[in-house]
């Protein structure tokens, strides 16, 4: 008995600190950057560096005060804003779904806003001149578009917009949108002059500063996503602001080929703006940072094309701007062929546990209409699958209490002979089919699905203001009630969250995870170590005040799966003619220790 209350002692004790510095001690290695990768030699064969809005010191230009333009509004199901037509640029998208907090008057997310506005992050796409043009002969940042097709931009409703150069050029863009977060931008060039030129497209999408609200926060990426080639990059502001100067962008910068297919573009927690080019059509990713102006970007530039006098060229590409929703993300995926584009959701280490666990989390939800008690049947299904290992588990925890009189009479046996104690339980053990370490796997087997679960209700925007019951309006975040003021019966305010008075104060959710910890402890007698005692004793504690700060939707989890293990354990001991006395533990662990005198203690180790 003595050794398995070690044995869960230790596991106890390594789920705690696991929990504490896991991704402290072991973070995930930094990218290595190769200047002699052959992707960057490839780069200069394929398109050179974007002028005019593309290059680094335009790029730092846009910084300033951009002239008045005409806007085009955009009404869709999902999104409200306007577009530029300087540049054409989509640079004012709202989120009708979805807002800032829970209040009623919350505005609602706003994702893009313009160059003049704070934190500006905005999409432009243009033309790179090649043989025979200059940067004024194609449209750029700066060009002033004319609509010459549509009004409002609405799904089956696109807008067209022309602009003409000196050289007898047309070049017309056709932006459209679904009725989510996916706009196309159709460029088509017709030469109409009397001598051929080559050009090449280009897609921006810039964000002036680091956002608003930054997180940093290490279970969270927020930057830089992309994927190139199968190859899935994620880089923090911190890292794009350490990328070494790349002389032929006039930045410090990142360039990769991709030969088949990618994405790239940033990401927020919960939000995201990504540049899809035609998939199976080679282009450029570029991610860039301008010092000088403190500008992120990331690009993609597809390769020089030639256009022949009288012919006529065309490049379309995707931009993705709206809120990281799994089905809508899987859709688009699915339907528009873009390899690994579930991915720009920030899965994390355990993605082989977050993936399927957010798949049924998701089908639950969708069946049930609740994501708490979606949760909760999650909870169930989980415990399900590991039945088998728990029911091993806790059938050799039932075996250890029939052989405590024996480890006993071992132990009077042994006297101070460590090593004889040792072998003698080991052969008692073995011959009585018993592992004194089974106890420890259901906590062992609890350490991977928590981290799993708490990356999938911290990241996911399904969790995001998703509701329960009662004062629990948000799963995402700690539960709101405080024992400060009563739970809302007094006429005071609870703590701010994450304040070191709400560590304290915690509410109901917390105290309840509290309890149950402890009244599965009591399933056991109390071990006989006084240290372990303590320790034993503490814990529940110590959890309950841990996790109060944790998101509402785990601690809900963790609740839902001490009571079922409660029943499990339980109703095992009770097969196996085992019948713990809970209310007679609970009892015990009250009762006042009588101290041993010390000739008490000194007769019992000369025996």
């Amino acid at each position: 008995m003595e050794n398995q209350n070690k044995n869960l002692l230790l596991a106890t004790v390594l789920s705690f600190l696991v929990i504490l510095v896991w991704f402290v001690l072991f973070p995930p290695p930094e990218p290595t950057v190769d200047p002699n990768a052959p992707a960057a030699v490839a780069q200069t064969e394929t398109a050179p560096a974007a002028p005019a809005a593309a290059d680094g010191a335009a790029t730092t230009a846009e910084a300033e005060p951009l002239p008045e333009a005409p806007r085009l509004t955009v009404d869709t199901p999902a999104l409200t804003g306007s577009i530029s037509l300087l540049g054409g640029r989509i640079d004012d998208l709202s989120l009708k779904a979805y807002k800032e907090t829970l209040l009623a008057d919350s505005p609602i997310v706003r994702l893009l806003s313009p160059v003049g506005e704070a934190h500006p992050y905005y999409a432009v796409f243009g033309w790179g001149p090649g043989t025979g043009l200059t940067v004024d002969d194609v449209p750029g940042a700066r060009t002033e578009w004319r609509v010459v097709g549509g009004g409002t931009l609405a799904p089956d409703a696109p807008v067209t917009l022309q602009w003409q150069n000196a050289k007898g050029m047309t070049f017309t863009r056709e932006i459209s949108v679904d009725d989510k977060f996916m706009f196309t931008v159709t460029d088509t060039v017709q030469n109409a002059g009397s001598a051929a030129v080559s050009l090449f497209p280009y897609g921006i999408v810039a964000r002036h500063g680091q956002p608003a609200g930054l997180q940093n926060f290490f279970v969270l990426h927020e930057g830089m996503v992309s994927r190139t080639d199968g190859t899935l990059t994620e880089q923090k502001y911190d890292d794009l602001m350490e990328l070494p100067v790349v002389e032929r962008e006039g930045a410090q910068a990142e360039v990769v080929d991709a030969g088949a297919d990618g994405w790239i573009g940033f990401t927020d927690k919960y939000w995201m703006t990504t540049l899809i080019p035609e998939q199976g059509v080679p282009f450029t990713a570029v991610t860039k940072y301008v010092p000088s102006a403190d500008i992120f970007q990331t690009e993609t530039r597809k390769p020089v094309q030639e256009l022949a006098a009288g012919a006529t060229v065309t490049s379309t590409t995707r931009l993705f701007a709206g809120a990281k929703e799994w089905a809508t993300i899987r859709a688009y995926e699915r339907d528009l062929s873009i390899p690994g584009f579930i991915d720009s959701i920030d899965w994390g280490w355990f993605f082989f546990l977050t993936k399927p666990i957010f798949a049924v989390l998701h089908w639950l939800n969708a069946v049930i209409g609740n994501m708490g008690l979606a949760i909760i049947a999650l909870t169930f299904f989980l415990k399900f699958l590991v039945l088998p290992l728990a029911y091993k588990s806790y059938v050799s925890m039932a075996k250890m209490k029939e052989l405590q009189p024996e480890l006993e009479a071992l132990k009077e046996r042994a006297g101070e002979d460590k090593q004889k104690l040792q072998k003698e339980m080991m052969q008692l053990y073995k011959d009585k089919k018993v592992n004194p370490a089974a106890g420890c796997l259901p906590i062992l087997i609890q350490i991977p699905i928590f981290f799993a679960l708490y990356k999938v209700i911290f990241v996911t925007i399904e969790l995001r203001h998703a509701p329960f019951f009662g004062w629990l309006k948000d799963l995402s975040a700690p539960d709101p009630s405080s024992i400060f003021n009563l739970f809302g019966l007094l006429p005071w305010d609870a703590p701010v969250p994450g304040s070191f008075m709400a560590l304290i104060f915690i509410g109901i959710l917390p105290i309840l995870l509290g309890i149950t910890m402890w009244l599965q402890q009591k399933l056991n007698p109390q071990p006989t170590d006084p240290v372990q005692q303590q320790v034993f004793a503490w814990m529940p504690w110590i959890f309950m005040f841990m996790l109060g700060g944790f998101a509402s939707g785990l601690v809900v989890y963790w609740i839902t799966n001490n009571i079922i293990t409660f029943t499990q354990q339980y109703l095992i001991m009770r097969s196996h003619g085992h019948k713990p006395d809970v209310f007679g533990n609970i009892k015990s662990g009250f009762k006042k220790k009588e101290p041993v005198p010390v000739a008490d203690k000194s007769k019992k180790a000369k025996k």
